[in-house]
């Protein structure tokens, strides 16, 4: 049997985490947004910082770091997290 993988949020993630995209729930120009900087299903992204108060987050996507409000994190579903 072939286990499914276990998806998180983004904006759960810890500092310094790795983990691969599994699912962005965003639409229209956030999604456009996202797309357009890297970010989509199948790749790997690192935590690089976030906020103490983690109301902001930077990954690294690739060769490209961004910057993400914590609504925008809650959008992207993360597995294989690491």
């Amino acid at each position: 049997m072939i286990e499914k993988p276990t998806m998180t949020l983004l904006s759960a993630c810890s500092k310094g985490g790795m983990a691969t995209v599994c699912k962005i729930n965003a639409t229209g120009p956030l999604k456009q947004r996202l797309v357009s900087f890297g970010l989509m299903r199948g790749v790997e992204i690192i935590m690089l910082e976030c906020s103490p108060t983690k109301s902001t987050f930077e990954i690294k996507v690739g060769n490209v770091n961004l910057a993400l409000r914590k609504e925008e994190a809650a959008l992207i579903e993360v597995c294989d997290v690491r």
